[in-house]
């Protein structure tokens, strides 16, 4: 059976789309319709900084990062907004080459999820902090396949570390959240191995920057950008980094 929040979450025809012909997730469509009341995005919960992060280094560089935490709008426009960042890319991550393909992750059983790709620079902020950032307010890490609406393998929480380095501060950090018990519960993110990032189509990319006012980003994710704003001031800018990447 098909997830109703994964099907209509598609707009796949953009002009049908703006027609209200396909619309938002499942919530999304009920808003519109006056069918459910409107709730709010994942609480943020700050967590406290990585005890260990990668070593700071002041010649400016570029490093990658790959988060999974739900539908790929929401963490790709929370990113947008860290200072340091240079790139944020919509994608798949956890599955094959071949089986990259929004239809077919879609399906929740090619071991992809939702992610986003982020290009930074160390000198000016963290891996730990992006972690930070990721497990605060970027989307709810004690959800097991599932994020707000969405569910199913593809919405779940996971980090793909580039290299060791990130895998031992990823591990360490996940360690360190649990036995601060911050969430009241265990973490459902699961650090998997990285092989390889594949991005989304275009119409998913730089969604919540170009339709802000579309129901679904309107409930579960500018609400993130304010929580970004408020409780990460010292890295939160106000123009986003908008990606120009073409999809394969």
């Amino acid at each position: 059976m098909k997830n109703l929040s994964t099907e209509t979450r598609q707009p796949a025809n953009m002009a049908l789309w703006a027609k209200g012909l396909l619309t938002a997730c499942g919530l999304g469509l009920a808003l519109l319709l006056g069918l459910a009341p409107a709730f709010s995005s994942e609480a943020a919960q700050v967590v406290p900084p990585p005890a260990s992060d990668e070593p700071v280094s002041a010649a400016a560089h570029s490093e990658t990062a790959v988060f999974a935490g739900g539908c790929f709008w929401g963490v790709q426009g929370v990113f947008q907004h860290v200072r340091g960042v240079t790139d944020v890319v919509s994608g798949y991550a956890g599955g094959s080459r071949d089986t990259a393909r929004y239809e077919r992750v879609s399906e929740g059983d090619t071991g992809h999820a939702e992610s986003v790709q982020i290009t930074y620079d160390p000198a000016q902020v963290t891996y730990g902090k992006l972690l930070q950032i990721f497990f605060s307010v970027a989307h709810d890490p004690t959800e097991l396949n599932r994020q707000g609406p969405d569910s199913g393998t593809q919405y779940r929480s996971a980090v793909f570390p580039a290299n060791e380095m990130q895998r031992k501060v990823a591990l360490a950090y996940v360690g360190q959240i649990d036995k601060s018990k911050v969430f009241g519960k265990a973490l459902a993110t699961r650090v998997e191995p990285f092989n390889g990032f594949y991005p989304a189509e275009p119409y998913h990319q730089n969604f919540l920057v170009h339709n802000p006012s579309y129901p679904y980003i309107v409930v579960n994710d500018l609400p993130k950008i304010d929580d970004l704003k408020r409780l990460f001031p010292a890295v939160y800018r106000a123009q986003p980094a908008l990606t120009k990447v073409a999809s394969r």
